[in-house]
């Protein structure tokens, strides 16, 4: 009887060590520390990577303008006559960036997009008015390969740790006032970027006169206008929410920058004979960006990327996108 007693306890399936443990000891918890250490250390790595390609990057720019400046005759540039002779140095070395030579990419964030489909979290902010779970189920639709979530009591940080335990590759946020839609928010995971936009003129389906059924085929994406560094920027914060469409569909989803306005709308079109339709789907609004910060949504310590400022308003001339 003691055999088969020793032998049935060892034959018991054991429980994760943290399921087993319950919430209030969840933070104590050797598995917990363990996995926060791991995102740690996967942060870190990430950030060094980042400065390392941007240090390259800036000695690259550096060589190519001396490079230039030597070979035109010209003056060498004031900021590197102090660098000149060690820069002329290792160029004789290693050769000089050509022209058309490519530097190295700082969206290194999204240099494992293509391999698979994206996968987005959609939710709210806290106690949501029926206009924004409206305005939160028609953008479930926009998106491909979104889940809807009710944001319910959850906090900013919870939301974030779901989303890389299960494999979400963005975590995208509706906020309002007095029950208009007035803000989203793009957090790519696990390690950022976040950008904050505001929105405007937003325009349901319904509200739509002829708007005509949405399509669930991936759309084709056709962005215009977003030429500075800032505007490449957030056309590969927005492109990569969607992902590679057949050549055959026929949804289309437009992002036009005007004065700094993005404008979104969403089409599908039919082919008769020699002629296009283009129907209108919707929803529509208006993205103005105030904000992209190198983290989460749930880091308020990491640094801004680029922020709109009061005093860029008096400018009417400066064009951040």
């Amino acid at each position: 009887r003691e055999y088969m007693q020793a032998t049935a306890t060892r034959l018991q399936p054991l429980a994760p060590p943290v399921l087993a443990a319950t919430e209030q000891d969840l933070p104590t918890h050797p598995a917990f520390a363990t996995m926060l250490r791991k995102q740690a250390r996967m942060r870190r790595e990430y950030m060094q990577k980042r400065a390392a390609d941007a240090k390259e990057a800036s000695t690259a720019d550096r060589k190519r303008k001396l490079r230039t400046a030597v070979d035109e005759g010209r003056t060498v540039p004031t900021e590197l006559r102090g660098e000149a002779d060690a820069l002329l140095a290792e160029m004789e070395l290693n050769g000089a960036p050509g022209p058309s030579s490519s530097t190295p990419d700082l969206d290194s964030e999204y240099a494992s997009a293509g391999v698979a489909d994206p996968r987005i979290l959609l939710t709210t902010s806290h106690d949501p008015s029926s206009r924004l779970v409206q305005f939160l189920k028609e953008m479930k639709l926009v998106f491909p390969n979104t889940s809807r979530m009710n944001r319910g009591g959850h906090t900013v940080k919870q939301i974030v740790e779901t989303c890389r335990a299960d494999g979400f590759t963005d975590l995208v946020v509706l906020q309002e006032h007095r029950g208009v839609p007035d803000g989203l928010v793009v957090s790519h995971m696990p390690h950022g970027p976040t950008a904050y936009f505001g929105l405007a003129n937003v325009t349901m389906r319904h509200d739509i006169e002829g708007a005509t059924n949405m399509s669930e085929a991936y759309p084709h994406l056709v962005i215009d206008n977003l030429t500075s560094k800032v505007g490449a920027r957030v056309a590969t914060i927005l492109k990569h929410l969607f992902p590679v469409p057949k050549p055959d569909s026929k949804r289309v989803v437009s992002l036009v920058n005007r004065a700094d306005l993005l404008s979104f709308r969403h089409h599908v079109y039919a082919k008769e004979k020699a002629d296009v339709h283009l129907y209108e789907v919707g929803p529509r609004f208006d993205l103005r960006l105030y904000q992209i910060k190198l983290g989460t949504i749930d880091q308020e310590e990491v640094e801004n990327e680029w922020v709109l400022r009061p005093y860029m308003n008096t400018a009417s001339k400066r064009r951040a996108l």
